[in-house]
């Protein structure tokens, strides 16, 4: 089996849906434990989402700057967003998403690593894509609203961002992960050992 997660699906004695949002529910499921007891969770139900970190020809990292209310913080993030509509290819999400928050398209993309963002407490899964040979997009910029009208870009040096990490001083996980990751994967086996762009996502499938 080697050292790896693995699927596995206990009993569920009842499940409802208290509130159902927008893009996002909640769900309260009574699970049967090992020891047959049944303990009762909730959690967030999500649709998956994807994000880029797209790097330039210089070893820079593009990031953005947005406010997010539940931590009541602005933060320094990558591009990301929602899996809008289930079964969709998270690669054509991944250059939507890089298109719209920052005007950008690549042409070369891999897949950088697979998370969960935080699995006692809600299944959302996220995809990080590297994107590399960046340019301007053409056509109108996207337009924004709500906390995207106020979000700022920069480029920012990929070693920077790693320290910044390390110091505490940023805290959005797809940044944290893609950021450290790509560190890695430059100090060992390099862009050429990472996974194709449509390598397959069981957490959210899709059809190429």
């Amino acid at each position: 089996m080697g050292f790896q997660d693995t699927p596995e699906q206990w009993r569920v004695t009842a499940s409802a849906t208290p509130f159902r949002g927008k893009k996002t529910s909640v769900r309260a499921d009574d699970v049967e434990m090992p020891d047959g007891t049944v303990a009762h969770r909730d959690y967030q139900v999500h649709p998956g989402s994807v994000a880029v970190l797209a790097l330039d020809d210089e070893g820079r990292v593009l990031v953005l700057r947005q406010y997010r209310h539940p931590v009541r913080h602005k933060l320094w993030e990558i591009p990301a967003g929602l899996l809008d509509v289930p079964g969709e290819n998270p690669l054509h999400a991944a250059q939507r998403e890089l298109y719209e928050e920052a005007h950008v398209k690549a042409e070369d993309w891999r897949v950088l690593t697979d998370i969960y963002t935080s699995p006692g407490g809600s299944d959302e899964a996220v995809r990080i894509f590297l994107a590399r040979d960046i340019s301007e997009a053409e056509g109108e910029r996207f337009e924004v609203a709500e906390e995207e009208a106020d979000m700022e870009l920069a480029r920012v040096p990929l070693q920077d961002l790693v320290r910044k990490v390390l110091a505490g001083d940023l805290h959005n996980s797809c940044l944290v992960v893609g950021v450290l990751s790509l560190a890695a994967v430059l100090a060992g086996d390099g862009v050429d050992s990472l996974r194709p762009a449509d390598a397959p996502w069981p957490a959210r499938p899709f059809e190429s």
